[in-house]
């Protein structure tokens, strides 16, 4: 989860990733699909330390950040790339528009570590003369969007902490108690069936239902806010009308919250708006919703999925709690759900990973194949047990706060580990081989994840904080 601009796509409230993705919750288009570059070479970022301009064509070697092998295969892929190209790779989005991907542990490191020469002003960016207003990816490399995502400097730090104190008040043990409400109304949809797709009816809701609840909405708003964020991600025919309900919802939240507050993430951010409008407020809180909820929930799948999947992770399907929390550091670091983050510009010329990097250029954040960088991690098959040196929430100044990180992994591990209890003979309905991922270089997470077990009762009355019985 991240509210401030890294660990997305996909990072929000909560929410493992940059989620740079959030913007989506600003302009009602997807960050989950595919950008379509039109070719490996063209308008690409410049290829060494020679006197290319930038955006120029470049020689062979650009890698279009588009393609199956995104979804397939993208530990050889990143691989391949650092072969080819090193720790920095030339990259081009949809219609040729160039970009480095930072693919170096050590060098992802240096530019979230310094904020002034790679900054995370967009309006630095050295293309906008050839973005057109329908360019699909404006959603993630957005231009004068009012919220956290593109503030920069001392107005970031004001604002990071006024999110961050906001979401720090969160009870704790409130927090799990709504989290283990929600998995519990929305396993007693399905428990007595035998059979359900883990992620449509369970993983892309329990995220946005227990942040709305601590936002301070009520139950009866929750669940058509929860159909409209996840309307929004996908993109597809309704995403426009999921957007302006999540506006409405948000402003309409902050009305409500002016005459009658209460203990809740919005109230404490209008006590204490550091000199931020209602407006920007509403857009932090629209960041905040749309990046918490879709890393969470990829978060979630991408975990059961390992252990469902992997023997060594057995056990905790009969209530090794241990074993959950083991499989979701693990996910963090081989199969974060936040793949690639858009991103910063440089301020000024310089030299990156032995690449000349131009005034202007931008450089993606190539977090997954980071975490994966052979000269950090020199035994790649070696389990990472507690390290938690990933760079799945970022790092530096735009980092996820420490309070939206913990928001996201209880709300993810209570998911997990409320499942495995109620639930504890599931297993895959189809071979593992057959399950897929979405299409999208930026959010690495299941399209489905069918499962089988053991009709049992439900515990309670489904619909019963509003939700469709």
């Amino acid at each position: 989860m991240t509210t401030t601009s890294d660990t997305t796509g996909t990072t929000g409230t909560t929410g493992p990733t940059a989620s740079d993705p959030a913007t989506a919750a600003q302009t009602g288009t997807t960050a989950t699909g595919s950008s379509t570059a039109s070719g490996t070479t063209g308008s690409g970022a410049t290829a060494a330390s020679g006197s290319t301009p930038s955006g120029c064509p470049v020689a062979h070697g650009s890698v279009p950040l588009s393609g199956p092998r995104f979804q397939s295969d993208p530990v050889q892929l990143y691989r391949d790339m650092r072969r080819d190209h090193g720790a920095v790779a030339p990259v081009v989005l949809d219609g040729d528009v160039p970009a480095w991907l930072v693919l170096g542990y050590r060098e992802l490191h240096q530019v979230t570590g310094d904020p002034v020469l790679f900054s995370r002003d967009s309006e630095l960016w050295n293309q906008w003369d050839r973005i057109p207003d329908d360019w699909p990816l404006l959603p993630m490399i957005g231009r004068r969007q009012n919220s956290i995502l593109y503030t920069v400097g001392e107005r970031h730090s004001v604002r990071a902490m006024m999110i961050s104190n906001a979401l720090e008040g969160v009870d704790p043990f409130s927090l799990k108690r709504y989290a283990e409400e929600f998995a519990d109304e929305l396993i007693d949809r399905f428990c007595t069936k035998g059979a359900v797709d883990i992620i449509a009816e369970y993983a892309k809701l329990l995220p946005a239902l227990v942040l709305a609840r601590i936002y301070g909405f009520s139950d009866e708003e929750a669940y058509p806010l929860v159909g409209a964020i996840n309307d929004m991600i996908d993109g597809r025919e309704r995403a426009l009308a999921g957007q302006q309900h999540l506006a409405t919802s948000m402003f309409r939240l902050l009305a409500d919250k002016h005459a009658e507050p209460g203990d809740d993430v919005a109230s404490r951010m209008l006590a204490d708006t550091g000199g931020f409008t209602d407006e920007e407020v509403a857009q932090d809180l629209m960041v905040m919703m749309a990046a918490g909820h879709q890393p969470t929930a990829d978060w979630m799948g991408n975990s059961l999925r390992l252990m469902l999947t992997d023997e060594r992770f057995a056990a905790s399907l009969s209530g090794g709690r241990h074993s959950v929390a083991e499989a979701m550091n693990e996910v963090l670091w081989e199969d974060t759900p936040t793949q690639n983050v858009a991103g910063r510009w440089a301020s000024r010329d310089t030299h990156l990973g032995g690449r000349h990097i131009r005034a202007g250029d931008l450089l993606l954040l190539g977090i997954a194949a980071a975490n994966g960088d052979p000269q950090v991690r020199t035994h790649a098959s070696a389990l990472t047990g507690g390290n938690n040196a990933f760079l799945s929430f970022g790092h530096g100044e735009h980092r996820c706060p420490f309070p939206a990180q913990e928001t996201s992994e209880v709300i993810a591990r209570t998911g997990i580990e409320v499942l495995l209890d109620r639930l504890p003979d599931v297993d895959l309905a189809v071979p593992a081989e057959q399950l897929t991922r979405r299409p999208s270089p930026w959010l690495r997470g299941l399209t489905d994840l069918p499962v089988l077990f053991t009709p049992t009762p439900a515990l309670g009355r489904p619909g019963s904080h509003g939700g469709p019985a």
